[in-house]
């Protein structure tokens, strides 16, 4: 039967029908069989003991569940049904907040620029600083001179200038009068060089002078390639600088070549009393000179421990019974690596293309310039120099094509919008440095990668030399034999110990008391011929990190460093910029191994502590005002690095950023760095490569920012939007905080949630201020390496 039933009905045989019984016949009978709706008075279904029928349980069960089925599909349909409201209500949400974001947008953008004129403003003043300084030298003719100039300069210099404090580094590095050569100047360089390489008979002592001379000519040389903008100098001073450096490297190290075969000569006359040899040990801030001669030739004097230095060796029987004298000479700087390793992914701030927009340059991490300039004559060197010159002329090359691309290869704005420009973006160069080596995956595996492990704490020169002919005295005369030769280097050759295997030479190292190592350094020594660190030839590495002291074996005497990862405190765990003051802030990076306050001040900043494991360290570099330039080297140098350089990316492992993105950040961070802290966000790795996510709280007063005071921000250099996300979010999220809008620039954003009072102080921010922070986010890069 297809006919429905109703409560109380059921299918009985006609035969069942009883008397008495009240029973409406049906239609639709078949079969024999008729539908009978039984009455009350029909017969009853069988119960059970619980007094319910045997069908009445299930049936109420699919009753209960088809309703409730029913309810749930009711319910789900009218959600989906307000979720798509909500969703169209949110899509025309934003398309009207859309349309005002692009209505407004070329008016923030020219209210920004206006703003951003105060880079221009801080260029300017540096060059003009600069220009200011160099003729201030040029009429200095001697020091007390300097001390007259010293009070009048800052009223000569722009407005910008008045009332700004100029540290005593700033003031020796341009203002010394001294008798040192202007750098600038190819004439006066020439003449100090060709004057200082007559000079045949200077002591170690009088090297050592002239030595700090020379190193100040070349760190004047190294900021104006690192911090003048291509305005500024032209691309043939900049190889002629370049070039420059790589001289005076030279000839400073032939002098004191030349000062250790002087004292040689007269060995003999300082012979120690109790071993018959001689040694001594000559030092100063820059260099530690230590020389043994071997002069009685007796074995049981092969080893020898420098007291003053920390240094010491142990030789093989053979050096023992040779006329051989051993060098250590320690200098704190670098002048082995090549050139363009020394000066590689320095931040850079440039003019800008277009004067009428006047957009502040960013970081660039572009490739090298593919061309190098041609035909260029070069200066004149010594045949003594020629070698060691032609081994570095690779060293300069390279330095001139990672520098045109800052100078001469501009970003143009179709360039700097695409977000696929990362910042970092490997050159082909570099790529082509860790190329694997001839001798296969072997011989690979023993040349330093030059971007990943760098020289910390300067560079040990180790040498066997030969002894000259000492004097003899011959009644009241003293007789010397007179060879033609110079600097002679001993023909060591390894042979074999008495237990059968090589002979080699121990080292012991005392390391710097000015350096931090991390982790143990790795020794490696220097390959003239490859022009790079290799880590063969050094075996049993013994390292007493609480002695500061490592010994190795050598099957040579080697040129030697002590490496470090170079991103060993990478990724930052946390980071923060806050204002302290007018004009004032405080930057503190929480690295891997150590935290790191820096203060800002004006164009000026100065390491506050360094912490690690609880401990403050680097007390010699604490406390002094300097440029960001030049607090970034002292810090690389005491081997606390911080500042990623452009390959750093693949050595750590965080998300990339785009460029645009990247870059524009740290310029509106900087201009509102007055009167706002920003804080590291959780989110930024989420948010991908195309925007950065970081946290801004309005900071009027010099205590630290609340945690319930902070907001989240993303921006990708076009737009930026308030998040509704917080730190303590379950999942990221691009949600919008309610009653917010999108803006071109982050400057507009806060505008409109920030008091009248943090505005102003924005507004009044010194320009010399903004650059500095700029500068200081732009070498440490927080949004791309936390």
């Amino acid at each position: 039967m297809r006919w429905g039933s109703k409560a109380g009905c059921s299918l009985v045989p006609t035969k069942v029908a009883a008397a008495g019984e009240k029973a409406l016949r049906l239609k639709g009978a078949a079969e024999g069989r008729v539908i009978f709706c039984v009455g009350p008075g029909g017969p009853k279904p069988k119960k059970k003991s619980n007094g319910k029928t045997k069908d009445e349980k299930p049936k109420k069960g699919r009753d209960r569940k088809q309703k409730d089925k029913g309810e749930a599909q009711l319910q789900a349909e009218q959600e989906e049904a307000e979720r798509l409201e909500k969703e169209r209500l949110e899509r025309e949400h934003l398309k009207k907040l859309e349309e005002k974001y692009q209505g407004a947008r070329e008016s923030e953008l020219a209210e920004l620029n206006s703003l951003e004129q105060k880079f221009l403003s801080a260029q300017q003043w540096k060059m003009d600083y600069r220009e200011q300084a160099k003729h201030t030298e040029k009429k200095c003719g001697q020091r007390e001179a300097c001390s007259v100039i010293r009070i009048s300069i800052p009223y000569t210099l722009p407005q910008e200038s008045r009332g700004i404090v100029i540290s005593d580094v700033q003031w020796e590095h341009y203002l010394s009068c001294d008798g040192s050569p202007d750098p600038t100047v190819p004439q006066e360089m020439n003449t100090f060089m060709s004057l200082w390489r007559e000079d045949q008979d200077e002591s170690v002592q009088l090297v050592m002078e002239k030595g700090e001379v020379v190193l100040k000519l070349i760190e004047k040389l190294e900021f104006l390639l690192l911090e003048a903008s291509p305005n500024e100098i032209t691309e043939e001073q900049r190889v002629q600088y370049q070039e420059f450096i790589l001289q005076l490297q030279v000839l400073l190290h032939q002098k004191y070549n030349e000062a250790t075969q002087n004292l040689l000569k007269k060995a003999s006359m300082y012979e120690d009393s109790e071993t018959g040899n001689m040694h001594t040990v000559i030092k100063d801030k820059n260099t530690t000179f230590c020389i043994w001669v071997n002069l009685k030739k007796k074995p049981r004097f092969k080893t020898h421990m420098f007291q003053e230095a920390g240094h010491g060796f142990d030789l093989p029987k053979s050096l023992a019974l040779s006329s051989v004298a051993v060098r250590v000479l320690h200098t704190r700087y670098d002048h082995v690596s090549p050139l363009w390793l020394q000066c590689q992914g320095l931040p850079r701030q440039e003019a800008s293309d277009n004067e009428e927009s006047a957009e502040h340059p960013k970081d660039n991490g572009q490739e090298p310039g593919e061309e190098e300039e041609k035909g260029r004559e070069e200066p004149s060197v010594p045949a003594a120099e020629e070698t060691p010159s032609k081994e570095r002329k690779e060293s300069a090359a390279s330095l001139t094509e990672n520098s045109n691309n800052t100078d001469d290869k501009k970003e143009t704005e179709e360039e700097t919008e695409k977000n696929s420009d990362i910042l970092d973006e490997p050159s082909q160069e570099e790529g082509a440095v860790l190329q694997e080596e001839p001798g296969g995956r072997e011989e690979a595996a023993e040349v330093v990668d030059p971007q990943q492990l760098v020289p910390v704490g300067g560079v040990y020169h180790t040498d066997a030399l030969q002894l000259p002919p000492q004097a003899q005295d011959v009644r009241d005369w003293s007789m010397v034999e007179l060879l033609d030769v110079g600097w002679e280097v001993y023909p060591y050759s390894p042979g074999e110990a008495e237990d059968g295997t090589q002979a080699a030479v121990q080292i012991t190292l005392r390391l710097p008391d000015n350096v931090i190592y991390f982790e143990a350094p790795v020794v490696a020594r220097w390959d003239p011929a490859g022009q790079q660190w290799r880590t063969d030839g050094i075996s049993n590495i013994t390292y007493e990190a609480q002695e500061r002291s490592i010994t190795f074996g050598m099957g040579a005497f080697y040129t030697v460093a002590l490496l470090q990862d170079a991103h060993l405190n990478l990724p930052y765990q946390a980071w923060e910029l806050q204002p302290t003051g007018v004009d004032e802030g405080l930057c503190t990076v929480t690295a891997v191994f150590a935290t790191i306050q820096i203060q800002i001040k004006d164009n000026q900043c100065m390491l506050s502590s360094v912490v690690v494991e609880e401990e403050e360290v680097l007390s010699h570099i604490t406390g002094q005002w300097m440029s960001p330039f030049a607090l970034r080297e002292a810090l690389k140098r005491a081997g606390v690095n911080i500042f990623p350089a452009e390959h750093s990316h693949k050595y750590v492992p965080v998300p990339r950023k785009a460029a645009l993105a990247e870059g524009k950040a740290y310029e509106q961070m900087a201009l509102l760095a007055a009167a706002f802290a920003f804080a590291h966000s959780k989110w930024n790795g989420e948010a991908g490569p195309g925007q950065v996510v970081f946290k801004v709280s309005e900071h009027l007063k010099a205590d630290s920012a609340k945690d319930n005071h902070w907001s989240l921000y993303m921006f990708n250099g076009e737009k930026v939007q308030t998040l509704k996300l917080t730190e303590t979010s379950e999942a990221f999220s691009e949600e919008l905080e309610e009653e917010s809008e999108f803006h071109s620039t982050l400057y507009h954003m806060l505008k409109d949630l920030a008091s009248k009072e943090a505005m102003d102080k924005v507004e009044r921010a010194g320009s010399l201020f903004i650059d500095s922070v700029y500068q200081l986010l732009l070498a440490t890069r927080v949004l791309a390496f936390s």
